[in-house]
């Protein structure tokens, strides 16, 4: 009796645990039928939206930066052998005319350099007429046969090693010269210091810094874009530049040169555009604006509250003919404020919602405010 009792026992808990598995089965069903007639519920419901109505426009779009004016010609002004400056006559903003003396160095070690070689070449040319009178008298010995070939020969070798040695001397007397002109540092052309990088007293090596010349005939001024504004860039463009300082100083320029890498630190490129006739206001240093027209173009703006996110991507909802919505993904050429400026993705006509992104469904019917119905 005990035996049965436990097996009848086993099956009524079987019986009851598929039961409960049913039962729970039925209402996870219910359940899911009931979000679905949520969702269709939802998609159903009319939800009152603003929206635009997709227009392309000829864009006649200006660019404005704020720049410098530079000159286009400067050079690094340095000394081509090291020394001790002595004086620098000059200061930044110091204008100077072609051969004025910029700066010098001690000479002395460099006179001395010269004397040495002037008497290097004193005894070689001694030798040489030495040796000249040598390989002439061996010669007349050896015509008569008072000499042999082999003395002849040695005498005509002792003149030719000190002709060699005569040419070796005056070399090194022309570059002593030279380099005692060079403690001398003078302007090779008429123009504006704008920057030193040496006072006197201090010692410098060839090639250093010394003083920045630019020559102030032709300035041009300088702009750091961003690589965005490369994206429509205007054929030849007439670039209208005026002094921050008083607008109404202006002059027109073209685009010489557009460094062809970004900056690694502002990320941007560098343009100058040449000023030929730069009034005399816009000096060296002045802070400018430079305005150019971009090209026209057919370009469609949209509010920035019609942005939708689509797996990441820009997107908008557009009303169809039968006032339901359904998402499309846009290219974004750039922000303007409170605006977008779309690239591609949105036709002539299309409806977009600007108003209620958020809360819109796909296939979802919405009516619009009064005014932004379809034209």
């Amino acid at each position: 009796m005990m035996r049965g009792t436990s097996v009848a026992g086993k099956r009524s808990t079987g019986l009851l645990t598929r039961s409960l598995g049913a039962g729970g089965a039925l209402i996870l069903l219910a359940v899911l039928a009931a979000c679905h007639k949520e969702d269709k519920a939802a998609a159903q419901s009319i939800r009152p939206v603003r929206a635009v109505t997709v227009e392309f426009r000829k864009s006649d779009e200006t660019l404005s930066l704020t720049g410098e004016i530079q000159p286009r010609y400067q050079a690094d002004i340095g000394f081509r052998v090291n020394g001790k400056i002595l004086e620098r006559p000059v200061d930044v903003g110091t204008a100077v005319k072609q051969g004025v003396l910029i700066a010098r160095l001690d000479p002395q070690q460099y006179r001395q350099d010269f004397e040495v070689a002037k008497s290097e070449v004193a005894a070689a040319q001694a030798e040489v007429t030495r040796s000249q009178a040598q390989e002439a008298r061996q010669r007349e010995l050896l015509k008569n046969g008072h000499t042999t070939r082999v003395k002849y020969d040695q005498a005509l070798k002792t003149f030719k090693t000190a002709t060699a040695q005569l040419d070796a001397t005056r070399a090194r007397q022309v570059q002593a010269s030279e380099n005692l002109g060079y403690t001398e540092l003078r302007a090779d052309n008429d123009g504006v210091v704008t920057a030193v990088g040496a006072d006197a007293g201090q010692v410098v090596s060839a090639g250093q810094m010394v003083v920045r010349l630019a020559r102030p005939g032709e300035r041009e001024a300088v702009f750091n874009i961003a690589e965005g504004a490369f994206k429509k860039p205007p054929k030849n463009p007439t670039v209208m530049v005026h002094l921050v300082s008083n607008p109404d100083v202006t002059a027109a320029g073209t685009v010489r040169y557009v460094s062809p890498q970004a900056d690694p630190a502002t990320r941007t490129y560098t343009v100058r555009v040449s000023l030929p006739d730069a009034p005399p206001q816009m000096r060296l240093g002045a802070n400018v604006v430079g305005t150019v027209t971009l090209d026209q173009a057919r370009t469609v703006t949209i509010p920035g509250s019609a942005l939708f996110q689509k797996d990441g991507k820009a997107a908008v909802w557009l009303v169809e003919k039968d006032h339901t919505v359904q998402l499309k993904q846009i290219a974004v050429d750039r922000y303007q404020g409170d605006w977008v400026v779309v690239g591609s993705g949105l036709d002539q006509g299309d409806v977009v919602v600007t108003a209620g992104v958020q809360k819109l469904l796909p296939g979802q019917k919405v009516s619009l405010a009064e005014g932004d119905a379809p034209q």
